[in-house]
């Protein structure tokens, strides 16, 4: 079970590793958005270093509108548990986000009276 922590306007941020093909591992603030229904978007200039898989293109609707997202095969870190997954890059992604792919494996809990804030098994 990973610990998160509640952004100054009550995002849900966790830390994540994102890891690049050469095995660099950088970690990262990602914010938990159940808005976003895949596994992790980022920042297409973000990726550089990372040497992912490019394995297409998809748009999807989003707050500001349609938007067109490249997909890369990524690995990140999360809580010690390796994961192979697919990654959006967009144009203006202003945090890395994870979406709620996460949910069908992990459990969110979110308990802002008590300031916990949990993702695990």
């Amino acid at each position: 079970m990973i610990s998160g922590r509640f952004g100054d306007e009550e995002e849900l941020f966790f830390e994540i590793e994102l890891i690049a093909f050469d095995g660099f591992e950088l970690p990262i603030d990602a914010v938990f958005d159940t808005g976003f229904s895949d596994w992790l978007a980022i920042d297409k200039q973000d990726l550089e270093g990372f040497d992912w898989e490019y394995l297409g293109e998809r748009s999807m609707l989003m707050a500001r509108g349609v938007s067109n997202f490249d997909i890369y095969a990524g690995k990140v870190r999360i809580d010690g548990d390796l994961f192979d997954i697919p990654v959006y890059a967009g144009d203006g992604v202003p945090e890395v986000l994870l979406g709620r792919q996460w949910l069908k494996n992990k459990r969110l809990l979110v308990d802002m009276p008590s300031d916990m804030l949990t993702l695990g098994y």
